[in-house]
């Protein structure tokens, strides 16, 4: 019998409990579970913030947030699973900046801290304990994480450059 890896081990678990915690917090925004909104309350929420058109920015956030998690737990594709959560988890950091850094604030403590999780784990690879490792890490590859690493960080930049300009434009309306 193998003897157990105590870092791949960890990898499992640290895997494991960020997939869980970022799928459960996407499934609020697409689904309405576990007291969330659904699609159509985060739509509204993300309106008000600023963030147009708040149907699809709610579906994108929900997405890389359950789907990203999804992933993660399972050690699937996990470069573009960490990007894909870690990307959302910039949206969300933006989102609470204004309020702070500490989460009792409303702050963007929670959301930096699963982000920087998220990215971490998409770097260091799934460990051993994985459906990558179990599949020959098809999908775990440098090109793989290069990728979905610049993919998110070009499409976190889009969203919050497109939320500034909104944002600047609101003012000029209400200044007239």
């Amino acid at each position: 019998m193998a003897q157990i890896n105590r870092r791949d081990l960890g990898l499992l678990v640290l895997r494991a409990g960020t997939g869980v915690v970022l799928a459960a917090h996407g499934t609020q925004k697409l689904l309405g579970w576990f007291g969330g909104g659904g699609v159509e309350g985060t739509a509204t929420a993300m309106e008000h913030m600023g963030f147009s058109p708040g149907r699809q920015s709610a579906v994108a956030a929900g997405l890389g947030e359950a789907g990203g998690g999804v992933l993660l737990a399972l050690g699937l594709a996990t470069p573009a699973a960490g990007a894909a959560a870690a990307g959302a988890m910039a949206g969300a950091v933006a989102v609470h900046a204004p309020a702070g850094f500490f989460a009792q604030s409303g702050g963007y403590e929670y959301p930096a801290f699963l982000g920087f999780t998220a990215a971490a784990i998409g770097l260091a690879g799934p460990g051993r304990y994985s459906l990558d490792h179990a599949m020959g890490h098809h999908f775990d590859q440098p090109w793989t994480v290069a990728l979905a690493f610049t993919g998110c960080a070009l499409a976190a930049a889009g969203v919050l450059t497109k939320r500034r300009k909104a944002q600047t434009e609101d003012a000029a309306g209400d200044a007239t």
